[in-house]
């Protein structure tokens, strides 16, 4: 009799063993929960433009920082409206061929791409809402600056523009969308 339990027993084990593993690959392949935009660090950003006569024009946004690499992955994704005077910048340590995406982005941004020097390198306007095609530097940046679509060309924004922004301190933390 001891036989006949050994088997079933076994054959016990392997539906457990097959239940536990079946319910981690459910978990792993739930989605996870968005980060709250109200955690993460805001700082003030300034865009210096210089017109055709050289006159520079100064616009000031207020940005979340994507400091960390959950914060990047994220960005504006879920975000259904952006005002005009907020964006996100994501910092690149060190420097490097940056790439974006828009997936889960239900809104158009325009992607502003930062030297180390602070001069816009590269301009991609109107990206793509929900798309998964991946958006390039083309060289290597020190930040990325997302706005809301048709932000660039509302201010007359270009390559060679500088852009400047205070690193948040700690006790600055993090505020709501304001």
């Amino acid at each position: 009799m001891s036989g006949s339990l050994a088997p079933r027993s076994g054959l016990a084990l392997i539906l457990v063993a097959a239940a536990v593993l079946a319910g981690a690959a459910l978990h792993a392949q739930e989605p996870r929960r968005p980060l709250d935009l109200a955690t993460f660090p805001r700082t003030s950003l300034e865009i210096t433009h210089r017109d055709a006569s050289h006159a520079a024009h100064k616009y000031p946004f207020q940005v979340w920082v994507a400091d960390t690499p959950a914060r990047a992955e994220q960005g504006l994704m879920f975000v259904s409206d952006l005002p005009d005077t907020m964006g996100m910048v994501f910092p690149v340590d060190p420097p490097r061929v940056e790439t974006m995406w828009m997936e889960n982005t239900y809104i158009e941004l325009d992607m502003l791409f930062i030297d180390s020097s602070g001069r816009v390198t590269k301009i991609i306007e109107h990206a793509e809402p929900m798309s998964r095609k991946t958006l390039s530097s083309d060289n290597a940046v020190a930040a990325v600056l997302e706005l809301k679509g048709g932000a660039a060309g509302k201010l007359g924004l270009h390559t060679g523009d500088s852009v400047v922004w205070k690193k948040p301190t700690r006790t600055e933390g993090a505020a709501g969308p304001g």
